[in-house]
């Protein structure tokens, strides 16, 4: 069974960057697609980042584009999230996911196929 758990959350301000970790207890992490999302509050869960499992092919969406970025070691077993210039409207719950890659699409994987979750850090940005 697929164990994640994410590191790294923590109170900063406006502009700094934080870089989360996500550890997985697994030697089989490339079989496996890599998401990112965020729980704020008032706010759906959304997705910030994912990353196949290759690690040549990531997605953000238009809130976080050119300023997160996902990255993932299959042989340390993990993946990591690089957040540059955060806002105030970045704070929430961060959790790392998987989905096992079973040849649906990318897309569709990030956004539904994640059945593995961490428990979450807490990310607050604030002066």
């Amino acid at each position: 069974q697929l164990r994640l758990v994410e590191s790294g959350g923590g109170l900063v301000q406006p502009g700094e960057s934080l870089r989360l970790s996500c550890a997985a207890s697994v030697f089989a992490l490339e079989n496996y697609i890599i998401g990112w999302f965020r729980e704020a509050p008032g706010k759906d869960r959304e997705g910030v980042g994912c990353i196949s499992t290759s690690g040549d092919t990531t997605k953000y969406p238009d809130a976080v584009q050119g300023r997160f970025t996902v990255s993932r070691n299959n042989g340390d077993n993990a993946a990591y999230l690089q957040m540059n210039g955060l806002k105030s409207e970045d704070s929430g719950i961060y959790y790392c996911a998987a989905a096992y890659h079973d040849g649906s699409s990318f897309d569709w994987q990030c956004k539904n196929g994640m059945i593995y979750w961490g428990e979450g850090t807490s990310i607050t940005v604030s002066s």
